[in-house]
C-alpha cells in the first residue's frame, strides 16, 4: 500500500506528510527502488530543506498524501557557471 502511495505522489508531484522514526515530515518524493540491502527506500527532498535524502520503508507510518500541495524537483545550479 506504501507503494501504490508513493507512486500516485511521484507522479502527480504530490507532497507527502508521514512519520519517520516517529518525527512527522512532509517529502517530496523522488522515487522509489532497493538499496543495496535489498530493502525498500524512497528518496526524496524533506521540506526546509536542500538535500535529498534516503527514507527506509519500514521507519514510515500514517502516510498522507497532499493533494492540494504540487512541488517542482529542485536542480541544483552550479555556481561555477554564474
Amino acid at each position: 500500500m506504501k507503494s501504490v502511495i508513493f507512486q500516485k505522489a511521484i507522479k502527480n508531484r504530490n507532497k507527502i506528510r508521514m512519520l519517520y522514526k516517529l518525527n512527522e515530515i512532509v517529502v517530496e518524493p523522488y522515487y522509489v527502488t532497493m538499496n543495496r540491502n535489498g530493502k525498500k527506500v524512497v528518496y526524496g527532498r524533506i521540506c526546509n530543506s536542500n538535500k535529498v535524502e534516503m527514507l527506509e520503508f519500514d521507519k514510515i507510518l500514517n502516510i498522507k498524501m497532499l493533494e492540494k500541495l504540487k512541488f517542482y524537483p529542485l536542480i541544483p545550479i552550479i555556481s561555477q557557471y554564474n
